[in-house]
This record gives C-alpha cells, structure tokens and sequence, in this order.
C-alpha cells in the first residue's frame, strides 16, 4: 500500500490515483474480490476505489472512524462536518490537488446537480441480519460468475447485475436508483466557498480528535457507494488491535486472555478485511465489526500481549480461519453453522465447555428435554462469573409485534411463539411466530437480530399467560469460538494463551501472518 510522504515542508503527495491507483469509472463495476471491470451496464452503486489489498508484511488496515456522513435528505444547513488536531496543524488535500492546513478545518455539505443523471441497477438478495449469512449467499452468485458485491445500505444485501438469475433456493429483487445531485464537501472562506473533490487525504501529525478520542492516522474523507461519505483511518494492523483488544474483552483481564483476545482479533481483521470494500474501506469501527476505538488508551498489559503474538494468526490450509468470539457460551459452545446459514468448519464445532464433571453430565447434541437441567445448574462450567452466564427475559405480544414490525415483517397480535428447530448444542435456530394474520418463522442470527432483548438463542421457551412468552437462556452472544468469559476463567486458571486457543479452535494453528503468502 502506498504510505505517505511529505515534502521538507511538510505538504502532502499527490492524490492516490496520481501515485498509481486508478478510480472507478462512472460505468464500472466493484467485484466482490476488489477493483473495477469496465462494463457497458449500467453500475450497481455509486462507483468507489476499492480498498487497496492487505499486505502480509506491515499491513495497514483502512478502517471507518464514520460511516454515512453528511445529510440524508434536501437540507443544505445540516451540521458541518469539524476535524480538529489534537496538537498542531491539519492539512488537507483533495482530488485535484486544493490544500489547506489549519488547527481546525470546517467543512460544509451541499447538494452539487449531476451533469447527467446518475442510474444504479441491481439485482438484490437481502436483506441479511449480519454480514456471515450474506457472505453465503454471495458465493451462491460468485459460483454463477456473476461478481455479487456485499453491502450495507441498512442492513446486509448482495448485489449482482441486473440480468443475474437468481440463485438455486433464493429470490433476488431488482432496484433501480436515479439521482440527479450528489452530496459533496466544501470550505467557506470570505473569498467564496472552496468545493473539494474526493477523496480527501488528511495529515495529522499530532492526531485527530474524533468522538473523543485521539486517532493518529493518516486519514481519508472518501464518497461511500450510497451517496454519502466516510471518514476512514488508515492504521496499522497492530496499533488497530491496541484500539479494539481493552474494547472487546476488557483490559483487566489476565495476561493469557488477553493474549489470546489479540490473536483472533488480528486473524478476523485479516479474514474480514473485505466486510466494507463496496464502500472503499476495510473495516468499521463498531459492533458490525470489532469495536475500535482510541489505541492511545491501551494500557501496558494490552500493549504486551499484543506484542508477544506480533503478527501471529489463527490458520487452517494456510489461510487465515473464521476467527468469531463472543461473551459467553453459558457452558455450552456451538457450532459455526447454528449461528449462520453457513457450511461448518472442522475448527467450529459444538462442544461442552467445562471440566471434566460438567463434560460428564452433559452430552451432546443437547436435546430439548435436557436443557431446562443444563439451565438450572452450570457448576463446571468455565465462565460462570459472567453477568449473563444465565438470564431470564419476558415478552409481551406488542413487544413481538413490535421487534417483528422494525424488521417489516408482520403476523397481527402473535398467539403463538414455539422453536421449530435446535442445533447440537441445543440453541434456537428456526423460532416461529404465528399470529392472527399469519405466520413467521426466524433463523439463526435473525432470532437475535429481531428480538433483541434475548442475550443468546439458547434458551427454554414458555407461555405462563395469554400474551406473555418467558424465555430462560443461558450465554450472551453467537456461542461461537472463544467465549471471553470462558477465556478469563481458564487464563485464571493458568492456561496459556496457546492451550486457550487451542481448546476452542482445536484445528487451527498458531503461525506468522508472513508465512501464509499473498493474502487473497
């Protein structure tokens, strides 16, 4: 990835497309593994720079700061958007080479009319409660030859073009999209209004503060494929793990849960890495992703277990493995196909997850009839500390109907609330809702997407009045791979980082980014 230097003077080089990078034409396509293909149809998206690829050696993630920037509708005094230096000076320089340098630069959003109007057709699958099941369904088209692309205007989608037949068992929907503006930036000045091109590279030597953190860059405000815009750092690899490691599983934890926390989230990183590439970015900072926030934070426990795996990941056939973690599995972890709509994987099976006693008493696959016994007692079980490690929630037939209705989806005033299906480790994957106008049934991911208020899919269900549904759960989160809770309790225990790992991951490998090769 090009990096970026500076005159003596400390200008910034110019734009990305000038040091070798080529934009997307009007008329392009983005391919799900990246770049352009000049195509006489008309485009899916408003066209974008797809991300540059990852590096093995020293790689720099692109990773969004913010995301769907800029107003949604016609007002032009919307708020501004501010960047401001933690220390010194910002410079900015845009597309065709305008700079200006400043402590703080405010920057003004307006509508600019196209020259011509602007079409995007597309052939739609979606939409996806997470980006996993759209994955799934984006080979069903890539395996056609049809270069789906994966994106989120809301929630997850797949795209290919619009005479793409739709894949064996699904049903696609075209959309046509017609603008005749687009949002751009600009800086007022007594002398007139400054309009700046995208994208806009930002140096800032003594950091950004953004959302109350310090973020040390550089940085890019880039047009997104939905007509907005991103601000995106581009960090590397081992600094973006200082930001996310204290986030995802604490930074009091011991040394070894710590050290097993910057493994996977280096290997998911890497695995992801193309989660936003239809936006021209790597990454998010939130919970679509691994939350990211002010490296500068991390204590120096987190600093010295990411250290000590430095460059190190997770690997299966040389390449880097699906490397998914949670909360907590409530003592039981699941299989990588309970949680999506996905094949397994030999890494990500179903297991009972505690000592010895608690294997003994619990076999799998976990039928209906041996979980209320699971829930009630979890002596054995590793991470039984955890806050959520058993839970009991109620809903009501309005609170159904309305976590059904925010997903469009209706059935009148629900009756009936019944699991249809549970998976080896005996979670929920198919919940059906039957109402006085119909009936829908939920899977997997969805069930959580959908009611919100559930911490996991395993769960005893009952009705003990009209109206009202008790579910008695145990977990919090996918029960996927690593439990965090499981993680501290065995860390606690004295495992090792490696002996943690390979406990919830059984057939991957520990190795050096470095050694897998070009990464794909």
């Amino acid at each position: 990835m090009p990096s970026v230097a500076r005159t003596p003077h400390g200008a910034a080089l110019r734009p990305a497309w000038r040091r070798g990078w080529r934009p997307c034409l009007l008329g392009a396509l983005l391919l799900l593994n990246g770049g352009c293909q000049a195509s006489d149809q008309p485009p899916r998206q408003w066209p974008v720079d797809a991300p540059p690829p990852l590096r093995s050696e020293n790689p720099t993630l692109w990773v969004a700061l913010a995301a769907r920037l800029g107003p949604t509708g016609t007002e032009e005094g919307s708020t501004p958007l501010r960047l401001r230096a933690a220390s010194g000076v910002l410079t900015l320089e845009d597309g065709d080479g305008r700079r200006w340098v400043a402590p703080e630069v405010v920057l003004h959003w307006r509508w600019r009319p196209l020259a011509q109007p602007f079409t995007a057709r597309r052939r739609v699958l979606g939409p996806f409660a997470s980006y996993e099941s759209a994955e799934a369904a984006a080979r069903a088209w890539a395996d056609s030859g049809h270069n789906p692309v994966i994106a989120r205007p809301r929630d997850w989608e797949v795209w290919a073009p619009p005479e793409a037949p739709d894949p064996a068992g699904r049903s696609s929907r075209l959309v046509e999209i017609r603008q005749t503006r687009r949002l751009g930036l600009e800086l007022q000045r007594a002398e007139g209004a400054l309009e700046w091109r995208g994208p806009i590279r930002v140096l800032a030597p003594g950091g950004l503060r953004w959302n109350g953190g310090v973020y040390g860059g550089p940085f890019r405000l880039i047009p997104d494929a939905h007509g907005g815009w991103s601000l995106v750092e581009e960090v590397p690899l081992e600094r973006y793990l200082e930001g996310v490691v204290p986030h995802e599983i604490g930074a009091g934890s011991p040394p070894a849960a710590l050290g097993a926390q910057a493994v996977l989230a280096r290997t998911w990183a890497v695995r992801n890495r193309g989660r936003f590439r239809a936006d021209g970015y790597h990454l998010c900072a939130d919970t679509q992703c691994q939350v990211y926030s002010d490296p500068g934070l991390a204590s120096p426990g987190v600093r010295q277990a990411i250290a000590a795996s430095r460059a190190q990941v997770l690997a299966e056939a040389e390449r880097p493995i699906h490397a998914v973690y949670h909360a907590s599995n409530g003592g039981v972890a699941a299989g990588l196909e309970e949680g999506w709509d996905v094949d397994p994987v030999p890494y990500l099976r179903p297991f009972v997850d505690g000592d010895a006693g608690f294997v003994a008493r619990t076999s799998l696959p976990l039928r209906a009839e041996a979980l209320p016994g699971l829930l009630r007692q979890g002596q054995g079980a590793y991470g039984v500390d955890h806050p959520l490690f058993r839970w009991r929630r109620t809903l009501t037939a309005e609170a159904i109907q309305s976590a059904l209705g925010a997903r469009g989806l209706s059935v009148g005033t629900p009756r009936d609330v019944r699991v249809l299906e549970r998976g080896a480790s005996g979670r929920a994957i198919a919940l059906e809702f039957v109402g006085s106008e119909g009936a829908v049934v939920l899977k997997r991911d969805a069930i959580r997407r959908t009611l919100r208020q559930l911490p996991s899919t395993l769960f005893t269900l009952s009705q003990p009045q009209p109206g009202r549904w008790l579910f008695e759960g145990g977990g919090f989160g996918h029960g996927v791979g690593l439990s965090q809770a499981g993680a501290i309790d065995l860390a606690r225990r004295g495992w090792s980082v490696e002996t943690i790992l390979k406990h919830y991951y059984p057939s991957a490998v520990l190795k050096p980014l470095g050694t897998l090769g070009p990464l794909p």
